[in-house]
């Protein structure tokens, strides 16, 4: 069984330390949606010397056009190019059916920073929705395209964006004596900016987010059996969390950030335990002879989802928290469609989990309504994994295969919206969706 095969993988990496940006995870959207809402972002002004330093507003038009829920107008049909709301023209606009426009412009400092500015406009209404002034450093100014476009997904949808967030995933290079090379990478949400956070010889496997997004726990063999290590982004900072006899393995953390659920067998069969991070002492959740593993948190922190053949074959359970952290009851089945449903990942409103689901021998990625008990398969490919929901809810990344190499895709809840992300050279695997990104 595909989970049961991720408990046994060889030893992993010895970590390094940060190395420099390495590669892009290039982005093509394979579905939109039918009925997406037409935007146009006209190309920001540049008021300094020389070519601008970023193409800003290519970016929010990027970042809205890997939503799903926005399809830009294409550059070549623009009718105008105004950077301040008093030079648009709203009937030339309308005429183009666009709902909203987006203007602004960069101003140079003397220090070397910049100011972006920018209008989100209501076409049909021929108001300004939302302004702002944005000053950023060269090195800030993708980033402030990405809160740009978090603050026009939020002002027309309601819903918070998820732009101005990071991915974390696995890759995997040969070479010529084609002996792989494992790399524990994050990037933006766009793909850009990777940064390598540890490289070896060896595998690494099993990232996850702390709550504030400045650290991830991972699981490493470095020392000849599966440890856990958490590692700051920030300082480079690496210390061992879990190093007990047998497995220590699918680490998670709480929405509190002081707990972190993981598999062990210390006992003698894989369970759930919860580890208090500060104190380190373990509270055991499950007791049962079948293999319980890959916990999920719900976002209250009061249960957990795992994955569990207890029932016969791998199944979600769901297992109810007290404040203090002890299981309170029998774990509850939550899974009945087909015979195989694991690695469960939940929304942060905890009304969908996602998991990957076997169907006719393929193995795709669905999302269970918690509300409706509406269970629904949103791909169709044939070892689809590791599914992990985007900070906003909005899309769920997860790994796949494609002519033989690990790529990423995206694809909305609703499975309307896909994406693909793939490497120009090696696999790419088992990513996780960071939290909003910290100030």
């Amino acid at each position: 069984m595909m989970w049961i095969k991720r408990l046994c993988l060889l030893p992993l990496l010895w970590l390094l330390a940060s190395l420099p940006a390495q590669a892009v995870l290039t982005i093509e959207i394979t579905q939109g949606l039918d009925d997406a809402m037409p935007i146009a972002v006209v190309p920001f002004a540049w008021e300094g010397e020389g070519e601008a330093p970023a193409a800003v507003g290519d970016i929010i038009a990027a970042d809205l056009r890997r939503s799903g829920f926005f399809r830009p107008l294409a550059e070549a049909d623009l009718i105008a190019r105004p950077h301040r709301a008093d030079q648009v023209n709203y009937a030339d606009w309308r005429a183009l059916k666009t709902d909203h426009l987006v203007v602004g412009r960069m101003l140079p400092h003397e220090d070397g920073d910049y100011t972006v500015q920018f209008q989100l406009l209501d076409v049909n209404r021929r108001r300004q929705l939302a302004g702002y002034s944005l000053r950023a450093s060269e090195s800030e100014l993708r980033r402030t395209a990405h809160q740009i476009s978090d603050i026009i997904y939020a002002e027309i949808t309601g819903k918070p964006g998820a732009f101005d967030t990071f991915i974390a995933y696995i890759t995997v290079t040969g070479d010529r004596t084609d002996r792989p090379t494992y790399q524990l990478a994050i990037a933006d949400s766009d793909g850009h900016n990777e940064q390598i956070v540890y490289q070896s010889r060896q595998p690494v496997m099993s990232p996850a987010w702390s709550p504030d997004g400045r650290h991830l726990v991972f699981v490493s063999f470095a020392r000849g059996r599966s440890e856990l290590y958490i590692q700051n982004i920030r300082s480079g900072e690496r210390q061992r969390v879990a190093a007990f006899d047998g497995l220590n393995s699918a680490p998670a953390w709480s929405p509190d950030g002081k707990y972190l659920a993981m598999t062990l067998s210390r006992d003698g069969n894989p369970e759930i335990y919860l580890m208090n991070i500060e104190t380190r002492t373990l509270e055991r959740i499950t007791r049962n002879y079948a293999i319980d593993t890959e916990a999920a948190w719900l976002p209250d922190g009061r249960g957990l989802v795992f994955t569990s053949d207890r029932g016969g074959s791998p199944q979600i359970y769901r297992v109810a928290l007290d404040k203090n952290r002890h299981a309170t009851g029998r774990p509850e089945r939550l899974t009945f469609e087909g015979s195989y449903n694991a690695r469960a990942s939940v929304s942060p409103n905890g009304r969908y989990i996602a998991m990957v689901h076997r169907q006719e021998g393929q193995f795709r990625i669905a999302v269970q309504d918690q509300e409706s008990g509406l269970f629904r398969v949103l791909t169709d490919s044939r070892l689809d994994e590791s599914p992990s929901f985007a900070p906003n809810g909005s899309m769920i990344i997860y790994a796949t295969e494609e002519n033989y190499r690990g790529i990423l895709s995206a694809v909305s809840v609703d499975g309307r919206a896909q994406q693909r992300l793939s490497l120009q050279q090696g696999d790419v695997r088992e990513p996780a969706w960071s939290p909003l990104r910290p100030e």
